[in-house]
């Protein structure tokens, strides 16, 4: 991992989490925090997936980018040029909202996928609700409480991680259903904290029906680099079927200002912008 990759995930664990539930993780009693939502029906449902893959290790770990029905763009032309940029709202004590950002991408019609935890959704109900109702927008899964999903607890850059199958199955889970009890439309996508997970973990989401989407651009938004930074990453990595990670819940990061010198280029050069559920490309 590249030294711009550590100093963003370094920024992202000391601005993502939410004081209540990180005093919680520190008195050990997390399973509290989530006793609202073990409804008997869940725990039956959790048990069967979990025993669906008790013998199954823990494989790889790191990170992973996984496209959807690959080489097949819905509808469009196969040699355009697409690039999806997607937007993290983490949660925690920053767990704002870049109103401007927002109203950019809505003024310019820039489709976005936006990535969005159970704590998040939380502090920002309102606001979620109206972003869900908007067409423009597609709402997928970050995670319940901003973990980074490994089973066998391994964490990086300082994140909190899950501890076992078990808490993966929740984070992944407890959140998909949040989002699909507010929306009426169920996640197709999970990103894990740090975008880090193993692959017992990639297989659990595939077995809960989403698929796992980490990203191919960088922006360096969350190391408080400047729009002409940020922009300049995104430029540079520019490409076909590119997947460009970047926050909308930071209204003090420089997000639209790096967005107002990217998009009209990005343009210039003949690219189109997707939601991911509206695209894929050939590996």
């Amino acid at each position: 991992m590249t030294s711009l990759k550590g100093r963003l995930f370094v920024a992202a664990a000391v601005l993502c989490l939410l004081a209540p539930y990180a005093r919680a993780l520190q008195r050990g009693d997390e399973r509290n925090a989530l006793k609202s939502y073990y409804t008997a029906e869940y725990l039956a449902f959790k048990k069967r997936i979990m025993a669906e893959f008790v013998k199954t290790g823990p494989g790889k770990f790191g990170e992973f980018v996984k496209r959807s029905k690959a080489g097949k763009d819905k509808g469009g032309d196969k040699n355009q040029k697409v690039i999806a940029f997607t937007f993290d709202a983490c949660g925690g004590s920053h767990s704002g909202y870049n109103e401007k950002l927002i109203a950019y991408l809505r003024r310019e019609q820039i489709p976005a996928t936006l990535f969005v935890t159970g704590l998040w959704i939380e502090q920002n109900k309102a606001v979620f609700a109206e972003l869900a109702k908007d067409p423009l927008f597609e709402i997928e899964n970050h995670g319940l409480l901003h973990r980074l999903c490994s089973t066998e607890g391994r964490m990086m850059y300082g994140v909190h991680a899950t501890r076992d199958l078990g808490d993966v199955i929740d984070e992944m889970e407890l959140c998909a259903r949040k989002i699909a009890e507010l929306t009426g439309r169920r996640p197709l996508f999970f990103r894990s904290a740090t975008a880090y997970t193993d692959e017992l973990s990639l297989k659990v989401a595939a077995r809960l029906g989403m698929e796992v989407v980490s990203y191919d651009i960088l922006s360096g938004d969350a190391t408080k680099a400047s729009a002409k930074t940020i922009s300049g990453n995104i430029l540079k990595g520019a490409r076909h079927g590119a997947v460009v990670i970047m926050h909308f819940n930071h209204p003090e990061w420089p997000d639209l200002e790096a967005m107002e010198l990217v998009v009209p280029e990005l343009r210039k050069r003949g690219y189109n912008f997707m939601k991911l559920e509206d695209f894929s490309v050939k590996p």
